[in-house]
């Protein structure tokens, strides 16, 4: 379903395909997982199956009936890159993002060996936006795969931050995205990890957008995500990337 988003950084939503599992402990509390378990029980469209991954080929060309340019997080409540998901399929999507220049495509994946692979024998469109989770130390050699595909913007969802990342190496990498984990289980984010970040990205003139602190405010106080804002270091970071060129 392609729907507005309340998604800081991106305008609207667009899923042709619904759906995931568990890959690393960034995903314990998944919000797509509580809301297509919702949705199924609402008896919405699409959600049948619940979280179990499924094709929606009757959404692909969602996208061409849009006629004003906006900015679309592609499978908000699934990953583009999903083990079952079939690379024929995957060929459709970006048939439709070719079709569509007039739009932007936000992708984001935990699962870079499989972005790896279809990037072997396919470009990636220019009007792409291709990411991928940084969510822990180990997730880092998740951006070497990152920069070395010909993309016109990359960037990294460093969501929710779960420790202290260390040193990144942000050559080729375009936009960073830092935010804590929100809902009722929660797991706190601490300030240093996300102004480490923050110092990083300006060191190595990257954009740098901070989503939200979620559960945890900064004081390590337990209030509600939008109570708890998105300040950080006296301000809102909004910054984008530079995709004039696009």
């Amino acid at each position: 379903m392609m729907k507005t988003s309340k998604i800081e950084w991106t305008e609207a939503t667009w899923n042709p395909s619904t759906g995931c599992n568990k890959v690393t402990a960034g995903c314990k509390h998944c919000y797509a997982e509580t809301m297509a378990k919702r949705l199924k029980a609402m008896g919405a469209p699409g959600y049948e199956n619940g979280f179990d991954f499924t094709l929606m080929p009757e959404r692909l060309d969602m996208p061409m009936r849009i006629k004003k340019p906006t900015k679309f997080f592609v499978n908000s409540m699934s990953d583009l890159f999903h083990e079952d998901m079939p690379f024929d399929f995957l060929d459709k999507v970006f048939d439709v993002i070719r079709a569509t220049p007039h739009h932007t495509y936000q992708i984001l994946t935990k699962r870079e060996n499989i972005l790896e692979a279809y990037c072997r024998t396919r470009s990636i469109p220019e009007n792409v936006w291709l990411g991928v989770t940084v969510e822990f130390q180990k997730a880092k050699k998740r951006i070497d795969v990152l920069r070395n595909i010909n993309a016109h913007i990359r960037f990294l969802s460093v969501e929710p931050l779960l420790e202290d990342l260390g040193k990144l190496d942000l050559t080729n990498i375009h936009w960073v995205i830092v935010g804590g984990e929100s809902g009722s289980k929660a797991r706190p984010m601490k300030p240093e990890w996300a102004l480490k970040v923050k110092q990083q990205c300006h060191e190595q003139d990257v954009a740098f957008f901070f989503k939200q602190w979620g559960t945890w405010g900064g004081d390590g106080i337990r209030r509600s995500k939008k109570a708890n804002g998105r300040i950080l270091a006296g301000k809102e970071w909004n910054e984008e990337p530079d995709y004039g060129f696009i």
